[in-house]
Formats: C-alpha cells, structure tokens, sequence
C-alpha cells in the first residue's frame, strides 16, 4: 500500500492527514499553535512553532496510522493564505509572521498614500482592491518597523513559502499563494517591478513562483521519513478546498467555513474584472493550464462563534450554538454586524465597526447567538450575490466545508439566505484532500476521474418565504448602512435580486 500526506497548515493549528492509495483517509492528527495578540491588538504567528506542530502532526498521524512511512510517496501542502513571513537566508524568523486577520499595516497604506489612479492599477494589475489584508503591505510595514538595513538576506513570503524553506531549502511558492500578496500580475503570471517598487519590495526577496503542481523540492520531514519524498503540490488552503470539492469546471462555487470564510467561483481560464467589490484570482495552474476564481473573503466566520464562546461566555461549547439558535425567539430582531476589524468584501471599509442592532427588552442569551450565527450566513450570501451579478451565472447549487458546518441551523439559514441548494461535505479536511490529491495526481499514483466520481454530501434546501426573505435582507442592509454610515456605491442590494 502507497500513501500520500496532506498537510494542512491553518489559522489555528496544523493537520496532518494520511491518505492510501485510493484517496481515502487513514488517519489524521492536530496540533494547535498560540494567537498572538498584543495590547495593539496585532495577531501573530510563531514561525519556529508553525515548522515544529507540522513535522509533529506529521509524525503523530503517521505514529496513529500505524503504516510504515516508507510507503509515502509525496506530500502535498496547503496554507493560511495572506499570513505575511519574513526570514533570511539561514531560514532564522527575522520577525513573527503578520496573520491575514491583521490590519496594523493599515496606517502603512495611509502613509503611502496611493491615488485613485495608482489604486485602480493595483486592483488591474493584481486582481485585489487596494487593502491592509493583502501581504504586500504588512511587507512593507517590516520594512518600515524593523531595523533591516543593510541586511540583503531577506526572504518575503507566505507560510506556504517558510515551510518549503525549511522542509527543503527552496525558496519558493505556487500561483494561488503568489495571487493574493498584492505584488503579483495575475495576466503575466509574474511577480509586477511596478507594484513592487511602489510598496518598496525588491523582487530578489521575493519565492520563485512555481505550477500548483510543481516538485517543490525534496523532504524527510526532519528525519521523521526514512528517505526524501517530494513536495508534489502547494495551494493556498481555499484553493485548495476548491480543488478538493472537485469545483474544476467555470461557474462550480464552494464556501470554506473557517476562522474566517473564502467564497470562491471558479470562472475558468480567461480572466474576469469583478464590478461587485470581489476580487479576482489565480485558482491554480496545473501543468501550465491556468484557472481564474472571483473570490471573497470575510473575516469573522468560525471566529464569531470563538467570540461567543471564549469571550462572552454564551454558550458553553461550539454546538450549543445550534441548539440555542433553535431554541431562540424566531421573531426576535437582533442584529449582528462583525466588523471586529473592519469589512472586508464587497465593502472593503476597515474603518467598520461591529455593532449589534434591533435587540428589544425580551432578548436573551439565545437569540444573540442566532445573531451571531445568522451574521456568518448574512457575509456570505452578499458574497454570493456579488458573484451572480458579476458573473452573470445562476448559484443554484453551492458546495460547503469545514467544521461550522455541523451546524444545522448554520447551514439551514445560508440555504434559505441564498435561495440556492447548500451541499456540505462529509469530510471536513477538504483543503488537505485538495492538496494530497493533486500530489498523488502528480506523482503518478492516483487518476482524477476516480477519485472525484463518488462523493458524499448532505443537502439542504430553501425552506423560507419570499417574503421574510425580503424582510431579514433589509434588516440586514440596514445594519450594514449603519455601521458603514452610507452603503458603498454600487453594492448589492435587495430589489435588486433575480437569481432563478
């Protein structure tokens, strides 16, 4: 028996997860690393920890699996995408990594002080609306923050690209990662001398940009295999759930509920410009052969159930919101905005605020959780909406992963919020079955048709009328308006709305 490892590093932790040689999962393992969050409110990673939990999870499954590691045959990897690293040439952190979450370097952005013309040719150029979330500006802020003069070691990236680093000594990182720093020209498929020079990154800092694909160098993962493997695929952990959901062909959309929630669109090989505040990005290239995805990204999604969890203390563990959500007063009002660091798509306001609004005097405990659960679901539908309207397809069908959705009332509410068929995964590691797959793809080992024919999904169908459809997305659009003061120019609104 031939098996493939997928490691999945992730906001939270990292997973390792052992595949055999039909693409089904053996065994998986977890180990968390800390949330570094200064009296600044800057959230960081530590680099030595992210390397130690990945060979250790990997070790642990392997361990758990009982298999003799002789028998792996590649590694695939995916990542936290927009987390920013810094490190030299010994492949020593030179700085915490920036977590994608962090908006310190917006002041970094304000004191560029780019113009409308230079921001329209950033989002032209690069695909992303002009934004602390991207990487090229917490880049920037090392750069303006740290003593690093004269050093001519530096080594900018993803954590996609630190943990090839230290796995194999190559600097590199695949087109999905590249994509989303805000430096990267996704017509050329090259790193842009001009956005570069304008955020004052030298190119030479910056990983060769590798096929989704590519061998990314070899690895014994710190002695714990008895011989080098390859690296055979890298994506960014959206991306890669997008290719684990088998959405390979234009129009397929999946949603990522995470710490945060990706909203992808698979919009084929030739690029698209979003005129809904989406962004437009690289889904992968695999053996040269490029897909675009409109995507976007929210930053508060399994988050927000954190927040009720560690920091509220409403309920006492993450299932005990689906139960209080059911059990809340369906007429009740409240409404959660979670613009805990600002907005991010289709709004892009980082000056947002959250705020709760509409509660009465008969508001308890369990119907500020369904606030807070509705508030995911509300996100990702404008998301949604945003891509009907650019892309001019019909969502009837969207596909879901990730551990929120267990929750019944969560995914019962996008379903009726979207007016479409929500299909949730039966396997929750969808970003590590993308990247294991695509490995084992390359490395010869498994055939695609075989591994995307069956898969299993719950269903779940729109169940709510038109009309209190039409009434939750005022209330909804009018919570927006009043965290934002006025609604963006342009931006979804709810007479607009004519999916089939």
């Amino acid at each position: 028996m031939k098996y493939v490892l997928g490691i999945d590093q992730s906001t939270q932790g990292t997973k390792a997860v052992l595949f055999d040689q039909e693409g089904q999962i053996i065994a998986r393992a977890d180990c968390k690393h800390k949330q570094l969050i200064d009296e600044n409110g800057y959230v960081s990673h530590n680099l030595e920890e992210i390397y130690h939990n990945v060979i250790e999870s990997s070790r642990n499954v392997i361990e758990k699996a009982q298999i003799d590691p002789e028998n792996i045959v590649t590694i695939g990897l995916s990542n936290q995408r927009e987390t920013t690293v810094l490190f030299d040439g010994q492949g020593t952190p030179l700085a915490d990594a920036i977590v994608w979450q962090c908006s310190r370097s917006a002041s970094t952005l304000e004191n560029l002080n780019f113009s409308e013309e230079e921001a329209e040719q950033v989002r032209k150029t690069s695909g992303l609306v002009l934004s602390a979330y991207f990487p090229a500006s917490k880049m920037r802020w090392y750069l303006d923050t740290l003593d690093l003069q004269n050093r001519e070691d530096l080594h900018f990236g993803t954590i996609d690209t630190w943990v090839v680093y230290k796995l194999t000594g190559q600097f590199k990182t695949d087109v999905s990662n590249a994509s989303r720093t805000q430096l990267f020209d996704i017509h050329k498929l090259q790193w842009s001398e001009p956005l570069c020079q304008r955020f004052g990154i030298d190119p030479k800092w910056l990983p060769e940009v590798c096929d989704s694909n590519a061998n990314f160098g070899m690895t014994d993962l710190d002695g714990v295999l008895p011989h080098p493997v390859s690296i055979h695929a890298v994506m960014g952990d959206s991306h890669a759930a997008l290719f684990g959901q088998g959405c390979h062909e234009k129009g397929n959309v999946k949603t990522t509920f995470g710490t945060g929630s990706s909203i992808m669109m698979n919009i084929g090989s030739e690029y698209q410009e979003s005129k809904q505040g989406l962004t437009t990005s690289l889904a992968w290239q695999i053996d040269g052969q490029t897909d675009y995805v409109f995507e976007g990204n929210i930053n508060y999604s399994g988050a927000v159930i954190t927040w009720m969890l560690d920091d509220l203390g409403l309920i006492d563990n993450s299932a005990q919101s689906e139960q209080y959500a059911l059990e809340a007063n369906p007429h009740d009002e409240t409404i959660l905005v979670p613009a805990f660091s600002g907005l991010s798509a289709p709004y892009w306001n980082e000056n947002a605020r959250a705020m709760l609004t509409g509660m009465s005097r008969t508001t308890t405990k369990k119907e500020l959780v369904k606030a807070g659960l509705e508030s995911i679901d509300y996100q990702i539908v404008e998301i949604l909406n945003a891509m009907a309207s650019d892309s001019h397809l019909p969502l009837r069908e969207v596909k879901v992963d990730g551990g929120p959705t267990k929750n019944k009332y969560l995914m019962q509410f996008l379903s009726d919020m979207a007016r479409s068929t929500v299909r949730v995964s039966k396997q929750e590691e969808l970003s590590a079955i993308g990247v294991a797959y695509l490995a084992g793809m390359s490395a010869g080992l498994y055939s695609k048709e075989c591994l995307f024919v069956h898969r299993d999904y719950i269903e779940y169908v729109p169940r709510m009328s038109n009309e209190l459809w039409r009434v939750r997305m005022e209330r909804w659009y009018d919570a927006i308006e009043r965290v934002q003061k006025e609604r963006k120019k342009g931006a979804f609104h709810v007479d607009d709305y004519k999916r089939s």
